[in-house]
């Protein structure tokens, strides 16, 4: 390993029990021997100049191209490893001085990588979410959510997390029979077909992906909505309409910080005058930053985590209010633990779909994700906006009331929910809460 690498490591990871061995066979030891092992094994003279030069592109590529492997541990110990060594906003006290002006290009540079405008928002769309939907299936719920779930309680299950989530988003919108609601970024139509089902309201669901927009389609066909629910390739710059709610779950963190007053404007133009949007998006405890290299290259181009120093402003000046916000810490860690450990469980399954570095790709990405949200300042943000003050409750009991009469209507409909659902709710009779009973098992 050559000193400028080993000097940089050796000032970074002062506790843990970290080795590295470098292209020639020699190792060398890092950290207070405390915690789990790591080795890591750097193969080529290529790598290690990669990793030396721009580690927050290198060792992800390294890693891909099987220029490096862990001989101990994996990406997600590895990188527990180093940022238990950081402060959770950063590490720029212990960068080498070309690492820092390289990430300080990315950051002034931030902008122009975030100027989506309707080509290229469509391919940026097309190169994550077009993949094959059998890849997705390896590793998502069964409801197809690919967005934070909302884990009410430590053990459960990946699919009564999906399902509170779409169950809190719909209280928060404090929804009515026959609304009309525009779902921006539907994905494969979950929280649509979800709301229609549970309120008959009338949906909108636009993407840009056709992958999503064929799936979306055949759902709602196959649940009998399609009288209710419709899905659209379609731009949310391009839609006129106006609606009585507006959800958007995932999809802002490709809108670009170039374009956040335009988003927060077409919603207000969009919006009537009683509405009410929840926005459900990616965020930063920390100040504004750049994409990390490697998700901009490879998973979201064109993507960008805000803080929401960024967000709040947008909307001040859209003529919207923001009148809730709330900060779910810890559950898209707990999401990505799920999705890493079925992508893993699967992994031979996607091998077969596309190839080794694809899924060396899809590792880092997963792990990456879930040490981002566990150990650093990444987390979600649900703001709920309204154009008027009096449009909601003054206090947010009705959000816990919605939730509890959402999940009653799960039970009577055969959907599964958690089991302190069932507890939260007014006793049923005995052949009922049999039924609740066997529903909740379900897989």
């Amino acid at each position: 390993m050559n000193m400028f690498l080993e000097r940089v490591v050796r000032r970074l990871v002062k506790t843990g029990n970290l080795k590295i061995t470098g292209p020639g066979g020699a190792t060398w030891t890092f950290g207070d021997g405390t915690g789990d092992p790591v080795h890591m094994h750097i193969k080529t003279k290529h790598a290690e100049r990669a990793i030396t030069l721009d580690p927050s592109l290198g060792l992800p590529e390294a890693f891909m191209d099987e220029e490096l492997d862990f001989l101990q541990g994996d990406v997600l110990a590895f990188l527990h490893t180093v940022y238990q060594n950081l402060s959770p906003t950063g590490y720029e006290a212990y960068e080498a001085p070309w690492t820092r002006a390289v990430e300080g290009a990315r950051v002034a540079f931030r902008r122009l990588q975030q100027f989506n405008t309707h080509a290229r928002s469509k391919r940026n769309v097309q190169r994550h979410y077009d993949l094959s939907g059998e890849l997705y299936k390896l590793f998502l719920d069964e409801d197809m959510q690919y967005s934070c779930a909302y884990f009410e309680r430590p053990d459960a299950t990946l699919e009564e997390a999906q399902l509170a989530k779409k169950r809190h988003i719909a209280a928060k919108l404090k929804l009515k029979p026959g609304h009309n609601v525009l779902d921006i970024g539907c994905g494969w139509g979950g929280l649509a077909l979800y709301i229609a089902k549970c309120f008959s309201a009338d949906v909108l669901g636009v993407t840009l992906s056709t992958e999503q927009h064929g799936v979306a389609t055949q759902r709602a066909q196959a649940a009998g909505l399609e009288n209710r629910v419709h899905f659209e390739i379609r731009d949310y710059r391009d839609i006129n309409e106006r609606f009585d709610r507006i959800v958007s779950v995932g999809m802002f963190e490709h809108v670009g910080v170039n374009h956040y007053r335009t988003f927060f404007e077409k919603c207000a133009t969009l919006l009537k005058p009683d509405g009410v949007m929840v926005l459900h998006a990616i965020g930063r405890f920390g100040p504004p930053t750049a994409t990390a290299a490697f998700i901009r290259k490879y998973i979201f181009p064109g993507g960008y985590i805000p803080a929401l120093s960024e967000v709040l402003p947008a909307i001040e000046k859209s003529g919207l209010m923001t009148t809730d916000v709330e900060i779910l810490r810890l559950h898209y860690a707990e999401t990505l633990k799920n999705w890493r450990e079925r992508f893993l469980a699967n992994r031979d399954k996607a091998k077969a779909i596309y190839d080794e570095r694809f899924c060396r790709m899809w590792e880092f990405y997963l792990s990456a994700s879930e040490a981002a949200f566990r150990w650093q300042d990444m987390m979600v943000f649900q703001i709920q906006l309204t154009k008027k003050n009096d449009v909601l409750p003054m206090t947010r009991g009705y959000i816990e009331k919605a939730e509890k009469s959402l999940a009653m209507h799960e039970i009577a409909h055969g959907e599964p929910i958690a089991d302190d659902a069932h507890e939260a709710l007014p006793k049923k009779p005995a052949q009922k809460t049999s039924r609740s009973r066997k529903v909740s098992g379900r897989k």
